[in-house]
């Protein structure tokens, strides 16, 4: 049975980083320990010129225009045409074929019925800004009763309302299904990828247009998908290079306003120019991103440490139970010469434990340590993931980590 101590390791982590300081500020030309590794030997302080540099971006990768976005449609159909793999005696499939039949002036008793071949599905799809009746959108099947495969099913006609309960688009056709199902009647069965959802490529045919603001603002609005101040202001420049002086101006770190051509014919060529407009983006953030689950942890550009000491090691402690059966004393005789043991046996219980502690090596971050620096050095010592989770939570701790640490 083994027992790491964690808390140990982190608590060891914040201490040497504290103390380094002030041991590096008591006696700068002390020794280093035996086991000190110098991470960084020509460290440099965050300077405008070693900022990292994001390249120039399309406004239309960067940023979209307010008001022009897509909507979410959703609906409720049946899938038919399946070979057994349907829902079967599900009350609610049963129930919507009934209404589907009734529909076609067949009055049947939904008890009369079997939905082996059928099954009750959601279907989903995404209407896109501008979209046209007549025109064809991709749809999504996906089943919500007991079928354990759609491979083969009919999808029928089945209306597709937005979140105002208004029909955009009516959707059916035949399923294009990447997974498959295969049971056999000892129970065993066989499944690849996901046979329950499928798609439709242009399943569904547009029959309203949503209205946008497009043709009626006054004004332009291009909303950052990453908000930034300096961005923002980049963006404002850039377009009044491109556009002339005045046609551009920031309302926030996300928004951008710009003054469009009232004609429509000329406000659709304006926009089309302005997406095409470069700008430089403000370098992110300097952040440390750790997933504590799966033990992955990134690292952005820009971070830099403060002097700063970190010792890494483990100590484990195992201890092995184990019982002694001591036989009793004497015999009794059974005949043909077999004795039989006589006496009670007595049980002892044993414990040992032992204490494994691995040898501990202490790096030192010099200041203002780069990203490349400080992964050499983590790697140098072999940390593990949650190792290297502990090292970094410390040093934020110690206020030698100059970052924004998230944990996710």
């Amino acid at each position: 049975m083994l027992k790491p101590i964690a808390p140990l390791a982190a608590l060891l982590l914040a201490l040497a980083a504290t103390g380094a300081i002030a041991q590096q500020q008591a006696a700068p030309a002390a020794a280093e320990p035996t086991e000190t590794k110098q991470a960084a030997l020509t460290p440099a302080e965050p300077t405008a010129q070693n900022v990292p540099s994001v390249p120039a971006e399309r406004v239309k990768d960067i940023a979209s225009v307010a008001g022009v976005r897509s909507n979410q449609l959703v609906g409720y159909g049946i899938v038919v045409g399946l070979n057994g793999t349907g829902d079967g005696n599900v009350a609610a499939t049963l129930q919507s074929m009934q209404s589907m039949v009734s529909r076609f002036g067949m009055n049947i008793d939904a008890g009369s019925l079997s939905a082996k071949n059928a099954a009750a599905v959601m279907v989903t799809a995404e209407l896109p800004a501008f979209s046209k009746p007549g025109q064809k959108i991709d749809i999504t099947v996906s089943a919500i009763g007991k079928a354990s495969s759609l491979v083969g099913g009919n999808l029928l006609m089945t209306p597709l309302v937005g979140a105002d309960n208004e029909t955009y688009a009516m959707a059916q056709g035949n399923l294009a299904v990447g997974g498959l199902g295969v049971s056999g009647a000892n129970g065993s069965s066989v499944t690849v990828n996901v046979p329950t959802v499928g798609r439709i490529p242009g399943g569904a045919s547009v029959e309203r247009t949503v209205a946008t603001p497009f043709e009626s603002m006054p004004a332009m609005m291009l909303n950052l998908n990453t908000p930034d101040f300096v961005t923002a202001q980049r963006l404002v420049a850039a377009i009044d290079k491109a556009m002339g002086p005045g046609t551009a101006s920031a309302i926030d770190a996300a928004t951008v306003k710009v003054m469009a051509p009232r004609d429509v014919n000329q406000r659709v060529s304006f926009m089309a120019a302005v997406q095409d407009v470069r700008v430089d983006q403000a370098a992110p953030p300097a952040r440390v991103i750790v997933n504590s689950r799966t033990g992955t942890i990134v690292i952005g550009d820009g971070v830099f440490l403060t002097p700063a000491a970190v010792s890494h090691g483990s100590l484990t402690v195992r201890i092995t139970e184990s019982q002694n059966v001591t036989t009793g004393q004497g015999g009794i005789a059974t005949g043909q010469g077999a004795v039989a043991q006589g006496g009670q046996n007595t049980t002892t219980q044993q414990s040992q434990i032992d204490v494994n502690q691995a040898k501990v090596k202490m790096f030192m971050f010099a200041p203002g340590v780069q990203l490349s620096k400080i992964v050499d050095a983590v790697n140098s010592v072999g940390a593990s993931p949650s190792d290297l989770v502990a090292i970094l939570e410390a040093l934020k701790q110690a206020g030698a980590l100059h970052a924004e640490l998230i944990v996710i």
